[in-house]
């Protein structure tokens, strides 16, 4: 029979450890590479990334001139006038002037009336416009920047919560193949004691309730299989949900993830945290936004410069052709404490930013904490489920050995075959909380290494 039980054992360690060994990269590191290239909720977060680099790009360009072209044609009849009395001021002075010099020289002008709607007007010009000073503009820009790094924090903040989901989805998914495993191992004991006692009724030494006993622990234990299976299937389909794979994918499990030193646990704190990065921006661009109020006070200087043409629309010649040059002043000298109450404004925010900053940074350190507990619980739990399972191997053997020579009731070898299962069962779960406990405390102390690139 210990021959029987190093086969389960040998058939649990073909399903679980597969080819990890051969692999230079860890395969969960490389599975986590592949959740940052194809995960939707993370490439959203690039979306947000770009959308704040735009904004940026958008600021900075608020400081280049800008060139329009700006036409008007006119086409008017009818409406207010303005009058000209020509004749009536020069026609006795021509006349005069006739009568003096004997001839017909000064002809006689009429009055005129001049429509004041432009008519058959055509106005085309370029207009180049550039601000010179304008405190807006720079805090604008400086604010942008902030909150790109602010988004960039929150890309590294997606990425690592997204390492942890998927390290405990892959031990989930090992746990649950550990469990299928553990199993059918169960199955190979309980056909070997179906075996056993019908050879003992065939030899009279028994009767039949052993043997049925012993058979309806090989359903029981079927139906352990089915549902062990439904739960390693449905880990295996969330893991690749995570990597937006196929739900049937297979997953490659790497035998060298099973240890994790202790001391790795206790080399870092949470200054890591780009949860406390993205405050720090947060701020920034709150500071930033406050002295941005306080810029009314700085007056704006801006210049342009048009270059164009005026007249009938076929003409253009040097009575049409202009240039127009200027430069604009403003200076808000007084708004009625609008600006200063947009200062409280500002100033208030930064105050509630900073207080929620130093509020997530205890309860990053109390996360920290708690992680570190756990994991330290976990290697506990997992130590103490290993040395249970060299007891109930052993237990096992010896009662197995004593129920052959007819001197054990078989519910007891059934009790002790049921604690050996149970043992099995609890080392793969321990070990499996082991690394997922130490995934929280990478997450809690931001150590696992992640690209800030795409």
């Amino acid at each position: 029979m210990s021959t029987l039980i190093t086969k389960g054992a040998l058939l649990i360690s073909a399903i679980i450890f597969s080819i990890g060994a051969q692999a230079q990269q860890s395969v969960l590191d490389n599975y986590i590479q592949e959740a940052f290239n194809s995960n939707k909720g993370l490439k959203d977060q690039y979306i947000q990334l770009d959308k704040s680099l735009y904004a940026l790009k958008e600021a900075k360009a608020l400081f280049s001139p800008d060139v329009s072209l700006l036409s008007s044609y006119v086409k008017s009849g009818g409406g207010r006038t303005i009058d000209l009395p020509l004749g009536d001021m020069m026609n006795p002075v021509y006349s005069t002037l006739n009568q003096l010099t004997n001839s017909h020289n000064f002809q006689q002008l009429n009055n005129e009336k001049f429509q004041l709607n432009p008519d058959n007007f055509l106005d085309t010009k370029l207009r180049t416009s550039m601000p010179l000073i304008n405190a807006e503009i720079y805090y604008n820009q400086q604010i942008k920047r902030e909150q790109l790094s602010q988004q960039q924090a929150a890309v590294n903040v997606f990425k690592r919560q997204l390492v942890q989901d998927v390290k405990a989805a892959y031990f989930q998914y090992y746990q649950a193949t550990q469990a299928v495993a553990i199993y059918h191992s169960a199955l190979l004991l309980i056909n070997e004691n179906i075996r056993i006692n019908e050879s003992l009724v065939r030899n009279g030494v028994r009767n039949n309730t052993a043997l049925y006993r012993s058979r309806t622990e090989k359903e029981k234990t079927e139906a352990s299989i089915n549902e062990a299976t439904n739960t390693r299937e449905n880990a295996k389909a969330y893991f690749n949900f995570l990597l937006n794979r196929s739900l049937q994918d297979s997953i490659q499990l790497d035998s060298n993830l099973l240890e994790v030193p202790a001391e790795q646990v206790y080399s870092a704190d949470i200054n890591g945290r780009e949860e406390l990065q993205q405050y720090k921006h947060a701020v920034s661009a709150l500071q930033l936004n406050t002295k941005l109020q306080r810029s009314y006070l700085v007056p704006k200087l801006n210049t342009f410069l048009d270059l164009g043409n005026q007249g009938a629309p076929e003409r253009f010649d040097n009575t049409t052709r202009y240039y127009f040059f200027g430069v604009n002043l403003e200076w808000n000298i007084f708004n009625f404490h609008k600006s200063r109450y947009r200062i409280k404004q500002a100033e208030t925010n930064m105050q509630s930013v900073s207080m929620m900053a130093s509020q997530t940074e205890d309860q990053l350190r109390l996360q920290l904490q708690q992680a570190r507990n756990n994991y330290g619980t976990a290697i506990r739990n997992y130590n103490s489920a290993k040395s249970q399972l060299d007891f109930a191997e052993r237990y096992y053997r010896d009662q197995l050995k004593i129920y052959k020579e007819g001197q054990l009731l078989y519910l007891e070898l059934l009790d002790a075959q049921n604690q050996l299962t149970q043992a099995r069962l609890q080392t793969s779960v321990t070990q499996a909380a082991v690394q997922t406990a130490f995934a929280g405390v990478e997450r809690a102390q931001a150590s696992y290494p992640i690209n800030n690139n795409k």
